[in-house]
């Protein structure tokens, strides 16, 4: 597809995008008029429309195309799968209803309700993602006969170039075609050459070769650490001749942290990162911990007043327990709880570390002589965690993620890659807390954490969200 072409896809896209959500928006407000006034669509657009109004709604229009610009849904996706193309649709959607909500907040707009906010969003959420579904089916239908394909020349003829070479054969509908390899004579070119794969130039003849040929992009498979002069001469190459540069690249050969490329100052860097990956997934986790912490924490308001004064009836002491744990990058971090313990119960730790039940570097007794009566209760029903929803507010924590230990159970580690664990933010509940919590041996659990770490999305923090429920009302594995 030509520059041209593509800039008219593109902008044909926003278009579309920018009507559907105005027409999702009208028929929400027509829909929940009807609930709620009993006013038909005829009557409702009769209606006269005052010019702040109009301009309220323009500049909604504005900031619904300015997210969907921000998570680049207008931007190549031929790299990109339908499953995460259509998850950054939903995620574009769903801050469009979020942006919404807060409009209706801030300019008091009464018809904007959870039902007006359900119809828009599943309106725009279906509309988008079935006609980019059917876009994407098109370009698919059109690169298997042959059209819309972007030839590319593969630059290296090792197995890692080799290999990459054949899954862009194996997948027609990415619209790829290999044109052929450039690569100076080697002792391991004999293999390549029985592979049926067209050499079409040496290293030296590369720009040569570029002059006349019809080329899009160029993928660099050289290895880099050993041909960087090589590398970087083709890269130089390609950009005066104005030819789209890739390159296949793992310098370090690490085996989990994702690469991604940042530029600061003109100078790019390649990041691998062992945690997640920053952008719209990451804001909005953040979005839905205040906006869930927020709500829990006036519902369960009289839960944690009742428990406040148990304990201090119960024992002496003051009513919060506050520990320094490990955070995000091992950043000490206040962890709040409702105080389930006798004062100065830490001091007595080491003259109980003969009990100890729990195997690893954890502390742990089903029958520890240091709690309190009512702190058995709210252990057993996971009440004394619910403070740590202010350290989700803070930031300092999130609803879902590695749960924070304190740094005595830290300086126990003696694997590195049970480190890794504190990569991303610690949270209240993780899979460790549905899948048993206590009764789960200290190197599964550490598994487990890291499981979700290479798992992550939102949706997973969900379904953990959900089972947290079950599992803290059977009080399964609770001490």
């Amino acid at each position: 597809m030509t520059t041209i072409k593509r800039k008219i896809l593109m902008n044909a896209l926003k278009l579309f995008d920018s009507a559907v959500l105005i027409c999702a928006f009208l028929s929400a407000a027509v829909f929940v008029l009807q609930k709620t006034h009993n006013v038909s669509a005829t009557v409702f657009f009769e209606m006269r429309v005052k010019v702040q109004n109009f301009v309220l709604f323009a500049g909604l229009v504005i900031l619904w195309h300015l997210i969907f610009q921000l998570l680049a849904l207008y931007r190549s996706r031929r790299l990109s799968s339908r499953t995460r193309e259509s998850a950054d649709i939903v995620a574009a959607t769903s801050l469009a209803a979020l942006a919404t909500l807060l409009a209706a907040w801030l300019f008091h707009i009464r018809m904007v309700t959870p039902l007006f906010l359900l119809a828009f969003w599943l309106e725009s959420t279906v509309a988008i993602v079935s006609a980019r579904l059917v876009l994407r089916l098109g370009l698919v239908i059109l690169r298997k006969r042959g059209r819309n394909l972007r030839n590319v020349i593969v630059v290296g003829t090792n197995n890692r170039a080799l290999a990459f070479a054949n899954r862009l054969s194996t997948h027609p509908e990415l619209g790829y075609h290999i044109a052929g390899f450039v690569d100076q004579k080697w002792d391991g070119l004999e293999p390549f050459l029985r592979c049926g794969y067209q050499l079409v130039s040496d290293i030296i003849g590369f720009p040569e070769y570029l002059r006349r040929a019809v080329v899009d992009e160029v993928v660099i498979g050289l290895p880099v650490r050993s041909m960087h002069d090589r590398a970087s001469f083709v890269a130089t190459c390609c950009e005066e001749q104005g030819v789209t540069v890739r390159v296949l690249n793992n310098l370090f050969d690490v085996k989990v942290s994702r690469p991604i490329v940042q530029e600061v100052e003109g100078d790019a860097l390649l990041m691998h990162g062992a945690g997640w990956i920053e952008g719209w997934p990451v804001l909005v986790k953040r979005i839905v911990d205040l906006a869930i912490s927020l709500v829990c924490l006036i519902l369960v308001s009289p839960i944690l007043a009742v428990a406040a004064v148990l304990i201090k009836l119960t024992s002496p002491g003051p009513v919060l327990f506050i520990q320094k744990r490990v955070g995000l990058h091992k950043r000490p971090i206040n962890v709040y709880k409702l105080r389930t313990m006798e004062v100065g119960a830490e001091k007595k730790l080491q003259q109980l570390d003969q009990l100890n039940e729990a195997d690893g570097p954890v502390f742990k007794i089903k029958k520890d002589p240091r709690i309190t009566p009512i702190g058995r209760i709210l252990r057993k029903t996971s009440v004394d965690e619910l403070p740590q929803l202010f350290n989700v507010l803070k930031g300092e924590m999130s609803l879902v993620g590695p749960r924070p230990l304190p740094f005595r159970d830290y300086e126990g580690f003696n694997e590195d890659w049970q480190r890794r664990r504190f990569s991303v933010k610690p949270g209240i509940t993780c899979l460790w807390q549905v899948r048993g919590r206590s009764s789960i041996p200290f190197s599964q659990w550490m598994e487990l954490d890291l499981q979700y770490i290479e798992r992550w999305s939102l949706w997973l923090d969900l379904q953990i969200l959900l089972q947290t429920i079950p599992a803290v009302l059977k009080g399964s594995g609770a001490r």
